[in-house]
């Protein structure tokens, strides 16, 4: 090693790069032949660090290096990340001490970056085999591999797919929320890029069950179920397509909502699930829905209802009354401005109490306009207008008549003048 590095000197100070990259080499090779892990860390180390360095060298070094850290032959979809299988926890404590060497030797070097995320990943793996799921999320946070330029979009999104897994696995949903903003919509949908689609899907899936956000769930559901490799297994397209429809349900009423059913409800797809097309039709049929709804037993048996464990699987069963009551709510004010809350409460089936709880909430969420008089025991659904305002609507009214009559007498005198 001390000839070799007088060698190197020479080399590297007169610029003769070919012999520099093969005396680097053999200096690391000369360590690996001799099973001597120190040496070969503190070489390598040495031989990147040194003055004026050529990246050449550096490059070689690192790729000299990697294979015996690396799995170079695995399968094709490991991108040449999976750490080398050891038999011993010494061979596990040299490899993860040269993974960590080759990291530090890469960072801050543009022309070394897939290198570098590569080592990140294997690192992180290697933690995660260990049962450290906090650690190998930490280490993949370290880099920003959006902005690498020398690796290709399928590698980042790939990268960040598992950021995102490592920090859902150690429950840092905010962090995992951030991390999935980094995915651009529109590479997903990609041709080829369907199972990078599914699985981040799949991912926010987590997220926004933990958030108990349903209405993202449908979105999330919806989007799997329109992938093409998806829609060619009629297995997998029928669970995504049911589970869009429940948490659609589940959803609280808006116009995207409302939009999103209507478009499911034209889906042909649909007439092969019937529970969720009895579902749909009771959802935007303007009549009053009995509950429970058809068929709502199989949907609450689905393995996307009861995931996330007892408590929420209890939420979405009490969520779900809860919209079918706020259902006929909104069908009720579409044909009655007063109504007797005794009576109303009678035909949806509620307490009083609880009707008044309901109303409550709609109206402060904006979903439908009401005042309930409690001495009278009246409801009103429609906003009662000021004498000015009855006036204003009457002059309209009559200026739009008078506008009728005038241009009907002057087509009518226009007719007679052509004969």
């Amino acid at each position: 090693l001390s000839l070799l590095a007088s060698i190197e000197k020479r080399a590297r100070v007169g610029n003769d790069m070919p012999s520099l990259v093969r005396i680097c080499e053999a200096s690391l090779q000369l360590c690996k032949d001799c099973n001597d892990e120190e040496s070969l860390i503190a070489t390598l180390k040495n031989l990147t660090t040194r003055r004026s360095q050529k990246t050449r060298a550096i490059s070689a070094c690192v790729d000299k290096a990697i294979p015996w850290v690396l799995d170079s032959s695995s399968d094709e979809g490991s991108k040449g990340y999976m750490p080398l299988e050891v038999t011993n926890e010494d061979q596990k404590v040299i490899r993860e001490q040269l993974v960590v060497a080759l990291r530090d030797v890469t960072d801050g070097k543009i022309f070394l970056e897939a290198h570098r995320a590569r080592l990140t990943r294997a690192l992180a793996i290697i933690k995660e085999q260990e049962g450290d799921i906090s650690g190998a999320a930490d280490v993949l946070q370290e880099v920003n591999v959006e902005t690498y330029g020398s690796l290709s979009k399928r590698e980042k999104v790939e990268f960040i797919l598992e950021q995102m897994r490592l920090t859902l696995g150690k429950k840092d949903f905010v962090r995992a929320a951030i991390v999935g903003n980094k995915i651009n919509r529109k590479a997903l949908a990609e041709e080829g890029m369907e199972e990078y689609k599914i699985k981040f899907f799949s991912l926010m899936t987590e997220y926004h069950r933990h958030d108990r956000d349903a209405f993202e769930l449908a979105k999330d559901y919806h989007s799997i179920y329109a992938t093409s490799t998806v829609q060619a297994e009629e297995e997998k397209w029928k669970e995504a397509l049911a589970n869009t429809v429940v948490f659609l349900a589940l959803s609280p009423y808006s116009m995207e909502q409302q939009d999103m059913l209507h478009r499911i409800n034209a889906d042909a797809n649909l007439e092969k699930l019937e529970p969720c097309q009895k579902a749909i039709e009771v959802l935007l049929t303007k009549e009053i829905a009995a509950y429970p709804l058809p068929h709502q037993a199989d949907m609450e048996t689905m393995d996307a209802f009861t995931a996330g464990g007892d408590d929420l699987t209890k939420h979405w069963k009490e969520m779900m009354r809860v919209r079918v009551i706020q259902h006929n709510i909104r069908v009720a004010s579409l044909y009655y401005q007063r109504i007797h809350g005794s009576r109303l409460a009678q035909l949806l089936g509620l307490s009083g109490e609880e009707l008044e709880k309901e109303i409550s909430n709609m109206v402060s969420n904006g979903e439908v306009y009401a005042k309930i008089d409690r001495p009278n025991d009246v409801v009103r659904f429609k906003q009662q207008e000021g004498a000015e305002a009855v006036l204003t609507s009457w002059a309209d009214d009559i200026s739009t008549l008078l506008n009728l009559i005038d241009t009907t007498s002057h087509l009518i005198q226009k007719e007679n003048m052509t004969q």
